[in-house]
């Protein structure tokens, strides 16, 4: 048997689907993509820039790729579900790089857009940052959001079939608060992978409302992994240390060092200089405390070029978080046993730099 070592690509090529679905209690229309294992008739097609599919993730803003085939048949089996979050003001196709290889080692993922909090929403000027009252919108909508997707993935509306009692989440940012605020009241979700969440109570932010939202009364026990950027300038490391603080056991926190908010992106470097770049430029529109704000915060954001290689994130969000699904989800003994291993000393030799809070597993 082979040695266990989630940081590689897993043995499925990797398929990826979109969908539309109406949720008629809200009158909503959620768009949905969906990874997945494919048969072994694409193997490598995944993997070859000439047959990997692109889309356009704002439109007239450039092409996107990812190592998937669109529409690819997929290969029968049951398999375990991880839902994923985006940020306020992202894409539901921001982080691919993980979807894909969870979707190799015989995952499925779906990752939904949080309509009106979307990057277009965000340019078109209606889903601002800072507006209390559309965050407060936000807070109620997403977690709808995410327990309406797995509703329809366990009715089998993507066409693949799926064990109801192996569901984990993961989100970034925004939607690694998502992640935590969902758990209260979707019982289905047994594993949970926030990234960079945000929701911590922190100085910068007087009225702490998504802190405030949270109660982590969950009614069971669900392992906990936070993996966090060390110099994370919009949302401080002091807020997510408090949202581990507050979590019941077992939980872990990986701090990845020398990384920034978009170190859990796709292309880490351009998502990073990008959103530095058209901040500086949306702050000239703002009144003078919100550009005093901006200009504080994009001036403690390091060039990309000062920071952890991106590949690097990729790595450690990969590998760590597959193993995290692995061990809950699959109750894989070797994952588990990757995970209470020294992390730090396992790391550093692939060129990792990471600082641990205890990892417990029940």
């Amino acid at each position: 048997m082979a040695e266990y070592n989630p940081f590689e690509r897993g043995p499925h090529p990797v398929g990826t689907r979109q969908f539309n679905w109406m949720d008629n209690k809200r009158n909503q229309s959620i768009p949905v993509d969906v990874w997945y294992p494919a048969t072994a008739a694409y193997q490598g097609q995944d993997l070859d820039p000439a047959t990997q599919d692109r889309f356009e993730m704002v439109p007239g803003m450039g092409e996107s790729i990812q190592q998937a085939i669109k529409d690819a048949v997929a290969e029968p089996g049951r398999y375990a579900l991880v839902v994923f979050s985006h940020g306020f003001g992202g894409e539901r196709r921001q982080s691919t790089f993980f979807y894909s290889h969870l979707a190799s080692h015989g995952y499925v993922v779906a990752s939904m857009d949080h309509v009106g909090n979307t990057t277009l929403d965000m340019i078109s000027g209606s889903g601002r940052a800072g507006d209390l009252d559309v965050l407060e919108k936000f807070i109620q909508s997403r977690p709808v959001d995410a327990s309406f997707v797995i509703d329809q993935m366990l009715a089998g509306r993507s066409g693949l079939d799926l064990m109801p009692d192996q569901v984990g989440m993961s989100g970034h940012s925004f939607g690694g608060w998502t992640t935590l605020k969902t758990l209260e009241t979707d019982h289905r979700i047994k594993a949970i992978l926030p990234l960079a969440p945000g929701g911590g109570f922190t100085s910068i932010d007087p009225d702490n409302v998504m802190a405030k939202s949270l109660n982590f009364q969950w009614g069971r026990m669900v392992p906990a992994l936070y993996i966090v950027a060390e110099l994370d300038s919009i949302l401080p490391l002091d807020g997510m240390l408090d949202l581990y603080d507050r979590n019941p056991e077992p939980k872990t926190t990986i701090v990845l060092l020398n990384a920034d908010h978009f170190h859990f992106n796709d292309s880490v470097e351009q998502s990073h200089d990008g959103f530095k770049m058209m901040m500086a430029m949306m702050a000239t529109g703002m009144d003078n405390d919100q550009r005093q704000d901006m200009e504080t915060m994009l001036a403690n954001m390091k060039p990309s070029s000062d920071l952890v290689a991106g590949s690097r994130a990729y790595a450690l969000i990969n590998g760590i978080g597959l193993a995290h699904f692995d061990a809950v989800l699959r109750d894989n003994q070797e994952a588990e046993n990757l995970l209470s291993s020294d992390l730090v000393a396992a790391l550093a030799e692939r060129d990792i730099a990471i600082r641990l809070l205890s990892y417990n597993q029940p």
